[in-house]
């Protein structure tokens, strides 16, 4: 692994040190739409982007396919939750997905690209839905991650998917 000097002279992992303080959740959201566009831009898919995020797609892209919405959400050390409101995420829309992007300490990201879909299509409880019915959070759309869970999406592995969009 490469590892780079930085200001105050140490030698640290910066760049694939994804557990850092000064790594906030804004800084991170930031660097995961780019690592985002530039994957699917180097497999020749075509991005366009958009100054205001106001509907939860975090940017557009062309492929053979025609237009895909994308929304990028990542995580940190490989468990979890990640989440996705119900008003943004429309699982009947066959051309949104989710960008995922799972984050360990030392490695390079683990990029899987999930249709909409999935969470109509699937019954196990890895993909969910949480209605909140009668509570202060919103409904949503939900992918729990765990070392259980992490074989079921082998087959959202970007790579396994690019020929699919």
């Amino acid at each position: 692994m490469k590892k780079r000097n930085v200001a105050g002279g140490g030698n640290e992992m910066y760049n694939l040190n994804w557990s850092r303080s000064d790594l906030t959740r804004q800084k991170l959201g930031t660097f995961c739409e780019y690592y985002a566009k530039m994957s699917l831009a180097s497999y020749g898919v075509s991005i366009y982007t958009s100054e205001v995020d106001d509907h939860g797609i975090d940017f557009i892209a062309e492929s053979k396919r025609g237009f895909l919405k994308f929304q990028v959400k990542a995580i940190r050390k490989g468990t979890g939750y990640v989440f996705m409101r119900e008003e943004y995420f429309d699982i009947s829309d066959q051309s949104l997905y989710l960008f995922l992007l799972l984050l360990n300490d030392g490695e390079y990201p683990i990029e899987y690209l999930i249709p909409a879909t999935t969470w109509d299509n699937d019954s196990s409880n890895t993909f969910v839905y949480h209605s909140y019915e009668g509570k202060k959070s919103k409904p949503e759309y939900g992918l729990n991650i765990s070392a259980k869970n992490i074989p079921q999406l082998e087959r959202f592995k970007l790579e396994n998917m690019i020929t699919a969009i």
